[in-house]
């Protein structure tokens, strides 16, 4: 693999991890891990209570196992990298990203949020209908935000609308 990505500070889609399959994505959020250096890291891993994580030893980046993924988020929860993103299609058209915000203000549920890819470029807007508060998960919160389903694969950072 390329480290290119260490210079340009993201990931190119040819240096990401296969995504899961649509129908995969319709059955419930699924795990979607961008940890592509060889580092000494596996709190995913040792979380993981489906073994849906696989490394074959500490510096290895963890692969997801779509298929035995439960989408429990135990994963997600323990990253320090933020490295982690849960991923759902939803049968009305949308999809949902849930991932790490770690901003003050903390986003709350029917907040407006301006939707960011990989390099940081605005890629449209959406609402957070779902948080997990940072007091109950080690001072990060979790958001889960409502996009159009075509940006699941895209939308790694939001910023509330003001």
């Amino acid at each position: 693999m390329s480290l290119g990505y260490l210079e340009r500070g993201y990931l190119e889609k040819d240096e990401l991890p296969p995504f899961p399959s649509e129908e995969r994505l319709k059955k419930r959020a699924v795990a979607y891990i961008e940890c592509p250096q060889p580092i000494p890291c596996s709190p995913c891993f040792e979380s993981c209570p489906s073994n849906a994580i696989e490394m074959k030893n500490i510096n290895d980046p963890p692969k997801v196992d779509y298929e035995k993924c439960t989408g429990c988020m135990k994963c997600i929860r323990v990253c320090p990298g933020l490295a982690i993103f849960m991923l759902r299609l939803r049968d009305d058209g949308m999809g949902e990203v849930t991932l790490q915000y770690e901003f003050l203000p903390w986003l709350k549920k029917g907040d407006r949020v301006k939707l960011y890819n990989r390099k940081g470029e605005e890629v449209g807007e959406g609402v957070v209908n779902w948080v997990l508060p940072p007091e109950r998960n080690d001072n990060t919160s979790l958001v889960r935000v409502e996009v159009p389903a075509e940006l699941i694969f895209e939308v790694r950072a939001v910023k509330p609308v003001r």
